[in-house]
């Protein structure tokens, strides 16, 4: 099937002109003014930007959690994420104990097999690393699955030590892979709760003091230091503070190769969404938690300047009803996530507009630089000839209010609930297949297929 996308203005991260693309199959087969012959199908993009698929590396479906499981699954997560413009996905795959490489990728496999609307990778959680572990390395990198997460969070859950911290980094290192880290200092953070409810302070709004920024800033310390032992790369996921985004910058002024990124929600908001009453701040309950409000600006400073590359969600959606409510009588028992994946382009597209960022660098932070990144470039990630047809048609002066009345997320609230936002996507293409038309989805389960992912890091 081919598919003519007329008159649209093209941004990619470095590019920004006006053309039309021809798409034959799942791939981009030419660009060019008015392009000759006859198609298939033809969409009029005129008045509106076309732009790259977004890229969300760092979502949780279907992900067990304390003693409930995420409210979106691989089916409803993705679907939700194709609404917003995102079109393609990195979840993370966790190894439980006593599980090995092979075994913890079969599960999930089995998971989003066949359910995905978009296509789909995983990250390897890495809880357990013993000699045996040692040459699975490769063949997990062989298998399309190049990066490897850890915790340095919830003790007794998924928390290494440092020891399993450099193993993990100096072998993936080695195998050409890169390791990702939750970095916290969880043990500390242990402590500091168990005092917490011993003083009875357990509402929502004891979460960020039981976990205050110079924990983030200490894990993020300690897995710079540990990776450049391990002449290794390293990624810190969801920074929320500014000074944790400096230790980024001085590693990197020291040329280290330290990268990071930042969520959604912490370049909207701050600690104050803990103080609302009738137990609404449990809705902002996720690690590392919102944090003062002085923050905000060094995140984005740090975007506009490089220290961290690419924003992502970390969506891991719990209803209020039912889910957030577990934890009714302790923050502690407050299943830690939010939904995001089908708000996030939009919304980085609004605020990165009024930091007076360009349209090629909001490109970057929600598509390019996740493809470079994460082992998906070129085929993802711009529009070019060769390119998977991932493509977002993109109103940039249509205005929309974030609803949970409207969202496609299956979770029961928004965490932008009833903000006005300008910039909307209008139509999705997933490998040449329009999956969203006018904003309403209209793909099915499978569309969607396995990422296998090459070389990381092209940055």
């Amino acid at each position: 099937m081919t598919t003519l996308i007329k008159n649209g203005r093209i941004i990619t991260a470095t590019d920004d002109y006006f053309a039309d693309i021809l798409i034959d199959g799942t791939t981009i087969r030419a660009i060019g003014k008015s392009l000759p012959g006859t198609y298939d199908k033809s969409i009029d993009a005129a008045g509106k930007l076309v732009i790259p698929g977004g890229i969300d590396p760092h979502v949780h479906m279907q992900l067990p959690f304390g003693g409930t499981v995420s409210s979106d699954d691989f089916e409803s997560g993705t679907r939700a994420a194709a609404v917003g413009g995102t079109t393609s996905i990195i979840d993370f795959a966790i190894q439980y104990h006593g599980k090995t490489f092979a075994q913890t990728l079969d599960d999930w496999h089995a998971k989003a097999s066949g359910k995905c609307a978009i296509d789909y990778g995983f990250h390897l959680a890495v809880t357990e690393y013993e000699p045996r572990h040692a040459a699975e390395f490769r063949q997990v990198i062989d298998a399309g699955v190049p990066t490897f997460k850890l915790f340095l969070a919830y003790p007794g859950v998924f928390l290494v030590d440092d020891r399993t911290m450099y193993r993990v980094m100096r072998s993936a290192g080695e195998a050409g892979g890169l390791t990702l880290v939750h970095a916290e200092n969880g043990v500390v953070i242990e402590e500091v709760i168990h005092d917490l409810v011993a003083a009875g302070k357990t509402e929502p709004k004891y979460h960020p003091i039981s976990r205050p920024p110079v924990t983030e800033v200490d894990g993020i310390q300690r897995a710079i230091h540990v990776a450049d032992l391990a002449k290794a790369p390293v990624f810190i996921v969801h920074v929320s503070t500014g000074a944790g985004a400096d230790q980024i910058r001085r590693a990197r002024d020291a040329g280290q190769r330290a990268f990071g990124e930042t969520c959604t929600q912490y370049l909207y908001f701050d600690e104050s969404k803990y103080d609302q009453p009738n137990f609404e701040g449990a809705k902002y309950i996720f690690t590392p938690p919102l944090r003062p409000a002085d923050n905000i600006e060094p995140l984005w400073n740090a975007l506009r300047m490089g220290y961290l590359q690419e924003v992502s969600t970390d969506h891991c959606p719990f209803n209020f009803k039912g889910q957030k409510e577990l934890g009714r009588d302790s923050f502690t028992k407050i299943p830690n996530g939010g939904p995001g994946v089908e708000d996030r382009l939009m919304m980085v597209y609004h605020a990165a507009m009024q930091h007076g960022f360009s349209l090629n660098k909001f490109v970057d932070l929600t598509s390019t630089a996740s493809a470079k990144m994460f082992g998906m470039w070129p085929r993802k990630g711009t529009i070019a000839v060769g390119s998977d047809a991932d493509i977002v048609i993109f109103d940039p002066d249509r205005e929309q209010i974030r609803s949970a009345k409207t969202h496609a997320q299956n979770c029961d609230y928004n965490l932008f609930e009833g903000m006005k936002i300008k910039g909307v996507v209008v139509t999705v293409l997933s490998r040449g297949k329009v999956v969203v038309e006018n904003g309403k989805y209209i793909g099915r389960p499978g569309d969607g297929q396995f990422l296998k992912r090459g070389e990381c890091a092209r940055i």
